[in-house]
């Protein structure tokens, strides 16, 4: 029989609190009514709600379905969730990996980054939760509240661990965590910030055995380069959606579909086709990879993949 008790955070004051990996095992989570405290949950769940809380720090690990926050203010939070939303909060600070388009109501003085994290047991979790490391639409957000900036972007400077610091308690001391960004188990996006360059190139990996350690080393040796990670997708395509975004050289392409969902990445950068195709042709000879022809025909291709993408998605 499960014990709510055991899935529920409420009434604490400066307090570290968490769940170790492995504790909540996909169950719903609450948290209310908690002030000045640090609450770790290392683990995946269903749905969280947070209500009433003041002056936290929260992490919160993959949930399958939607974090809502209500009522909370001054908290700074890393969370992973498909659905995101508040609704009457003051001043909070999220590094985010959210699924969907992240919706704020009634809220004020938001700022969001993309969220960076790791764990060894982190990856598993964002599995049984059902989330793909490459869907993030953290800087995508949706303001219900009519009127003026109620949001806006952390600064791409800001450290993880001075928003949430690693857990001070012992029994929390066990998770072998990192903030170090080129660790992190979801690959740290620009999205919504400016562009550096005029200059996109789309790459496609196709479903397989090695899918995400390819799309993850391409991400290592472009960034390495200098160039800019702007956004990442992990979705199914069908025939016609190949005709669409890989026009011309779309047939090479179809019969790689039936496998599973498709990996794109954007790069940004002065060179970064050039750079792209470089590198994939001296790093990855054997793999079949869609990458963008020319800078002309570039823009296009993200545009198509991406404009497919975000139906797919039903943003």
């Amino acid at each position: 029989q499960i014990d709510p008790k055991d899935y529920t955070f409420s009434g604490l004051k400066d307090e570290t609190v968490g769940r170790l990996p492995g504790k909540v095992a996909g169950q719903q989570f609450v948290i209310q009514d908690c002030e000045n405290c640090s609450i770790y949950i290392f683990d995946h769940s269903a749905t969280i709600t947070i209500d009433d809380c003041v002056n936290c720090q929260i992490f919160l690990g993959p949930i399958k379905g939607s974090v809502f926050f209500r009522d909370c203010k001054d908290c700074k939070c890393i969370v992973a969730c498909q659905q995101f939303r508040t609704r009457d909060c003051r001043k909070l600070e999220v590094f985010l990996c959210c699924a969907t388009q992240p919706i704020i109501e009634s809220s004020t003085g938001m700022k969001f980054g993309c969220f960076q994290y790791y764990y060894p047991e982190l990856a598993l979790q964002f599995k049984d939760a059902g989330l793909s490391i490459f869907n993030n639409t953290w800087s995508n957000i949706h303001d219900f509240t009519p009127g003026e900036n109620n949001w806006g972007l952390l600064p791409e400077t800001a450290v993880v661990q001075d928003y949430v610091p690693l857990p001070s308690s012992e029994e929390l001391k066990a998770v072998r965590i990192s903030t170090d960004a080129t660790k992190s188990i979801i690959p740290i996006t620009r999205g919504r910030r400016q562009k550096s360059s005029d200059e996109s190139c789309l790459a496609v990996f196709f479903a397989g055995d090695y899918t995400t350690a390819n799309a993850r080393k391409l991400i290592d040796e472009m960034t390495g380069k200098g160039f800019q990670l702007v956004q990442t997708k992990e979705v199914v395509m069908k025939a016609e959606d190949a005709h669409r975004v890989f026009q011309q050289c779309a047939s090479e392409f179809i019969p790689l579909l039936e496998k599973g969902p498709v990996v794109a990445l954007e790069f940004n950068g002065d060179g970064a086709v050039e750079g792209c195709q470089s590198t994939i042709n001296e790093v990855f000879s054997g793999t079949k990879v869609f990458v963008s022809e020319s800078k002309a025909s570039a823009s296009q291709d993200v545009d198509n993949f991406y404009n497919f993408a975000d139906m797919q998605m039903g943003m």
